[in-house]
């Protein structure tokens, strides 16, 4: 059998990935020299699908709509921390094998262990609300259904995209979170070749400033739907069920080559959804009344942009809440067996998580507000899983050479301590009415 032959049949028959254990370093070489390019990319547009999801929507248009161009530069540091921390958590899978989650609760006592689980899931619980809310809002604009009754459709088909990946396998599910990613690009991309945005005001908005208490909510809101804890924690999970543990130094270095391509790629994507969302919000909504709310701002998207640009933007955000919802419960599912070794069916998680977002529909509770209140929530959740995400990935014992770079360090705490000073600020300033 000839050399190309040996590879095709090595590959044909691994098709998923480089997770078999005992394969030769030859082998390992020929597989990952045939899939490397598109068939490597995957895990992290599973991930982008959280920086695009209705909290977003929400915190980036009343951003866009009350301060023009102010917060952009929010958009753009969120998104280069998001980058960072997101190859950091694959990082971590590739080199261990083992998930974030799986490696903080073993290094926790039972106690400080559950204790750790319970905020994780509260912020799993704060990402299902918001997805599942804006999947609800989406389907009222397309077709005037009640919230809850859309609220509890978004949830029916969240779980049969979740039973997909159980049925079929990652592969697959990232595919279909990819396409329905590119979906939700168009939809909220669309406006702006209408209402293109003012070079100068995105200039001046690359500036880091602030407009008092609400601007900072709102930049705690964006920074908490764009570096998601929950997509913290499962992205060392996805890089760890597709790829295994790499055997050896050499495969691992390609595989962070390629991983690095991969959120890169994933991350320009999502960021460029997240600043066309405000760019839009600034350049059309800036100065109106009633476009605080999601529906304020799609009935003024429709009426100054037109019908097919305002169905674009349902659409999107209807494909947003649907995937990332999907997501979201995948992720609790991560954090739970990671943490305390438990698991739940992904059916009966999704029936779960899925009550606190029909309650909050129910009892007639704003929507858009329910959703950026739900992001700050999530940004009290990141330092949370940045500290151990830094911790464990500069640890030499653990990581060996792949161990973070003093650079690297530098960065990754200063973001993290950013984050958890936005934070106090936030309460101080809530506090004192400031």
């Amino acid at each position: 059998m000839t050399q190309e032959a040996d590879v095709h049949d090595e590959v044909a028959a691994h098709p998923d990935g480089l997770t078999d254990a005992g394969l030769t370093d030859r082998s390992w070489r020929a597989r990952f020299a045939r899939l490397i390019g598109w068939g490597m990319l995957g895990p992290a547009f599973v991930a982008a699908i959280a920086y695009v999801d209705p909290g977003n929507v929400a915190a980036n248009l009343q951003a866009g709509a009350k301060y023009g161009y102010l917060l952009v530069w929010v958009l753009v540091l969120a998104t280069a921390t998001a980058g960072l921390v997101q190859y950091l958590s694959a990082k971590l899978g590739v080199v261990t094998g083992k998930s974030l989650p799986e490696l903080v609760g073993e290094r926790l006592r039972p106690v400080t262990r559950i204790a750790f689980w319970l905020q994780a899931e509260a912020v799993a619980v704060a990402t299902d609300l918001a997805e599942v809310v804006g999947g609800a809002i989406a389907l009222h604009l397309l077709f005037n259904l009640p919230l809850l009754v859309g609220g509890l459709i978004a949830g029916v088909v969240s779980m049969a995209v979740l039973m997909f990946q159980d049925i079929r396998g990652q592969r697959p599910f990232e595919r279909v979170i990819t396409g329905m990613l590119l979906i939700i690009a168009v939809g909220f991309i669309a406006g702006l070749f209408v209402s293109p945005p003012s070079p100068s005001g995105v200039a001046a908005g690359l500036l880091p400033q602030f407009d008092g208490t609400d601007s900072m909510m709102l930049a705690t809101a964006m920074f908490g739907a764009t570096v998601m804890p929950h997509v913290v924690y499962l992205h060392s999970a996805l890089s760890r069920d597709r790829f295994g543990q790499a055997p050896n130094r050499s495969v691992r270095s390609r595989l962070l080559k390629a991983t690095r391509a991969d959120v890169t790629f994933a991350m320009i994507l999502a960021g460029t959804v997240n600043i066309a969302m405000l760019l839009l919000a600034a350049s059309a909504l800036q100065g109106q009344s009633g476009v605080d709310t999601i529906e304020g701002a799609h009935a003024a998207v429709e009426a100054h942009l037109g019908a097919v640009v305002g169905l674009m933007f349902a659409i999107g955000l209807l494909v947003s809440g649907l995937a990332s919802t999907a997501v979201g419960c995948y992720a609790g599912s991560v954090i739970m067996q990671g943490l305390i070794k438990r698991r739940i069916s992904l059916p009966l998680r999704r029936i779960i998580t899925l009550i606190p977002a029909l309650v909050v529909l129910a009892v007639g509770a704003e929507p858009t507000a329910a959703l950026v209140l739900s992001q700050v929530v999530l940004s009290f959740g990141l330092p949370f899983a940045l500290v151990p995400l830094l911790k464990l990935t500069s640890s030499r014992t653990l990581m060996h050479e792949q161990a973070n770079a003093l650079a690297t360090k530098i960065i990754g705490w200063a973001a993290a301590v950013a984050i958890a000073g936005l934070n106090i600020v936030l309460i101080v300033g809530v506090i004192s009415g400031a």
